[in-house]
């Protein structure tokens, strides 16, 4: 199907959710304007819609074809990838001082959101790129900054980031690739990696893998790594000692190479340290932390682009009496849900976005650490939430489709798999909502959190105060699902690091994104209510997810604070 971005709500959520628009009238982005930052996303959704999207069923019907260490990438694949680098979308956010346009993170994030909605194998690639240059840039040294940064700004060569391992999986520091010192102040790799985005293909000259691995005489676990830059080619134009071994065969997104690395076939892949000796987790947190997000946005992505179709199916549909299917309660519940659900998404991604922004950019010491204490908060709930919301949006896409939906050849059942990678790769979503209540929720004393949860507040306090009655209960509803966050936080607060912390991680991290994206939309509906735009809508938005989404959080609480025991207690019902 065809994908339209929607460039309009896109601003809007940018705007007036996330802060951008408080952001650039503090001058936090210099000279950068509102009309500026539209034209960047206008001609982003332009080349999303035009350029990309055609090719989302071509490269899931073609894959990633191996032989002989090659990946041969989809037809239109090479050609979209050149355009689409020539014009500069590569390096929106990177440093202008080597070729980036030193744009916000939370216009990028924008235009992630609508590469990954042409075609989420598409989009993934760059990602892994943009979280590259973020790691060399913050942590690389001048020489390996003057020697790879331009090219991966510019496109011309792609990055891939290198962790996981058969026998480690999500448990980092049981990686056994090693790093041995060369006479020449490199080092010299051996080892093999699994699950590797873009490892191989054919898009660029060059691949610059950043690869975990661990010296003989380092400590163990994950203070025991240091980070790699490891070329495919060399400098003088010769094949670096790493190559695919094999590309996986995936229930989706089949056109991203997902490849197993072989590092030594020849005595060791020659590596240049990036950051410190056993500081390589300290470095690869950069890249984590960007990819997380652009994660959190393919779950948007995916949750549009099923929206998309599934109402353009239903308005078409004719069944029964009713004529069109879109006119039945059931469906337009489930419509409803999509969309809110997707806006809400959208909206907690690029508030994180915004974060990391003020992290970078803060006038002061103080504001910029507020600014990344607020980006630690949000960015588990911006993974989690969001790529968890991709899989039911497309699978409610799926059933808007009835039995279409079901068949390949109408796309929904494409989304439905694309988006079912999201929730596991970059941390899957278990280890996201761990890092949230042992990490993240007791930041400061708690007071990070404590100050969010006041912030929403104001927004059910603004909410109440418009006595607009196209809001319904939506200050009600709202304001019960931020006291039950705010129980529930003081509760997991007390419990400290326990089972019943590890047992609650998850429900609590849904409650988070009821209540943090129901103000969110709710705050967009307020913004275009004073100012006479598209009011109605997006009042009836925030509304529909304060009554029938927020509410849940009433027996997330009590499955938090009272159900931990059945948890821990059951071995009985798994035992053989």
């Amino acid at each position: 199907m065809s994908y339209r971005a929607p460039v309009s709500d896109i601003a809007f959520a940018l705007k007036h959710a996330a802060g951008l628009k408080a952001a650039l009238a503090e001058g936090l982005y210099g000279d950068l304007d509102e009309a500026m930052v539209d034209q960047v996303l206008v001609e982003a959704g332009r080349f999303a819609g035009d350029v990309i999207a055609p090719l989302n069923r071509v490269g899931d019907k073609f894959g990633t074809p191996f032989k002989d260490g090659v990946v041969t990438t989809p037809p239109g694949w090479k050609e979209a990838y050149t355009a689409w680098a020539a014009a500069g979308w590569n390096g929106v956010a990177a440093p202008a001082e080597f070729g980036g346009q030193d744009l916000p993170h939370a216009v990028n994030a924008a235009c992630i959101e609508m590469w990954n909605s042409g075609a989420m194998a598409f989009g993934i690639g760059p990602v892994l790129t943009m979280a590259a240059i973020d790691a060399l840039a913050t942590h690389g040294s001048d020489d390996l900054k003057q020697r790879h940064l331009a090219q991966l700004i510019s496109g011309e060569w792609m990055g891939t980031m290198q962790l996981t391992e058969p026998q480690a999986g999500s448990d980092v520091g049981a990686l056994r690739t090693r790093a041995v010192r060369a006479s020449d102040g490199t080092y010299r790799i051996t080892g093999s990696k699994i699950f590797i985005t873009y490892g191989e293909h054919d898009l660029t000259s060059n691949i610059i893998h950043f690869v975990l691995a661990r010296l003989p005489d380092a400590p163990p676990g994950t203070k025991g790594l240091s980070l790699f830059l490891v070329p495919k080619i060399m400098a003088d134009g010769t094949r670096n000692d790493v190559r695919a071994h094999s590309v996986e065969h995936k229930l989706g997104i089949h056109a991203s190479p997902t490849c197993t690395m072989i590092y030594g076939d020849k005595g060791g892949a020659v590596g240049f340290l990036i950051g410190e000796e056993n500081k390589g987790m300290h470095c690869m947190f950069t890249m984590m932390n960007r990819t997380r997000l652009a994660v959190g946005l393919q779950g948007v992505a995916i949750a549009e682009l099923a929206t998309q179709q599934a109402l353009t199916y239903a308005r078409d549909r004719k069944q029964g009496a009713a004529g069109a299917i879109i006119a039945y309660p059931d469906v337009k519940r489930m419509l409803l849900t999509m969309r809110a659900l997707t806006g809400a998404a959208r909206a907690i991604c690029y508030a994180t976005a915004v974060a990391i922004d003020r992290s970078q950019r803060g006038k002061t010491e103080a504001a910029r650490k507020a600014g990344d204490q607020r980006a630690s908060l949000l960015t588990p709930v911006a993974k989690a939430f969001s790529t968890d919301i991709g899989i039911e949006v497309a699978s409610l896409g799926v059933q808007v489709h009835g039995g279409m939906g079901f068949i390949e050849e109408t796309g929904a059942a494409q989304h439905y798999r694309d988006a079912r990678i999201a929730a596991i790769y970059e941390g899957t979503n278990g280890i996201q909502a761990i890092d949230l209540v042992t990490r993240k929720v007791p930041l400061e004393g708690g007071n990070t959190v404590r100050r969010y949860l006041g912030e929403l507040r104001e927004t059910v306090k603004a909410v109440q105060a418009s006595n607009a009655p196209a809001f319904g209960e939506a200050a009600a509803r709202l304001g019960e699902a931020i006291d039950g966050l705010e129980r529930v936080t003081q509760w997991l607060l007390a419990q400290k690091t326990s089972d019943a912390t590890l047992a609650g991680a998850t429900p609590y991290l849904r409650m988070f994104g009821h209540a943090a994206g129901g103000c969110m939309l709710a705050d967009q509906a307020l913004a275009a209510l004073r100012d006479n735009g598209d009011g109605a809508a997006r009042t009836a938005l925030a509304r529909f997810f304060a009554e029938n989404i927020a509410v849940q959080t009433s027996g997330l609480e009590r499955s938090i604070t009272e159900g931990a025991q059945s948890i821990t207690d059951a071995q009985a019902a798994l035992a053989e």
